[in-house]
């Protein structure tokens, strides 16, 4: 999977890069920081999937999109945000986003989504979807570990007993990537923002349980 990083601020660039070299199978082609340089790279190295920043000096990372789009329309583009709002969400969506992530996503989501975007299909950060979906099911947002699945939970409860990925991996008979994607999507729907938290939050539930 070949990706170009669209983002105005260097640092973001170079954590990203390293980030995502480390992601199986994955390779930075270039990085763009400004809507039309995304551009220009983008038809010089047709990249697989566009990690596009939503804020961009001139052009915003959506008007970016249209225009790659425009070129390259087989081409997903994926928008990074510190801005969770709905209406930024679903203005990108809207417009043909790929998916929608915020940067403070833990690392296993930013690879779901990039795989899930070049899969052809539309991902979006968990709790942007609850978040979303709630006033369109009609009914108040699940909260806490309420909002988690059923098999997130049972990990989660597994986590508390102070079971490691593999073991828990082991005992469900799934794979360790498997779990840890879950742990991942668990962080965000939980507002984690280190992996020790979720173990914390795991072991005071099965001290206290609901």
């Amino acid at each position: 999977m070949r990706v170009l990083i669209v983002d105005d601020h260097t640092l973001v660039r170079a954590g990203l890069a390293r980030l995502l070299q480390g992601f199986g199978g994955v390779d930075v082609c270039a990085e763009a920081s400004r809507a039309d340089e995304a551009l220009d790279l983008a038809l010089i190295h047709r990249p697989d999937v566009v990690l596009m920043d939503l804020s961009l000096p001139g052009r915003s990372g959506i008007e970016a999109m249209g225009a790659i789009h425009a070129e390259l329309p087989a081409t997903p583009v994926l928008i990074m945000s510190m801005h969770d709002d709905a209406q930024h969400v679903r203005s990108a969506l809207e417009r043909g986003a790929a998916g929608f992530v915020v940067k403070d996503a833990a690392p296993l989501e930013l690879e779901l989504a990039l795989r899930t975007a070049v899969a052809g299909d539309v991902f979006l950060s968990p709790r942007l979807s609850s978040r979303m979906m709630a006033p369109l099911l009609g009914r108040p947002k699940a909260a806490g570990v309420d909002s988690l699945s059923n098999r997130q939970r049972q990990i989660l409860d597994m986590i508390g007993s102070g079971l490691s990925s593999k073991e828990i991996a082991v005992e469900l008979g799934i794979s360790v990537k498997t779990v840890e994607t879950h742990r991942a999507r668990m962080m965000e729907a939980l507002g984690c923002r280190r992996a020790n938290e979720l173990v914390l939050l795991a072991a005071r539930r099965s001290r206290d349980p609901d």
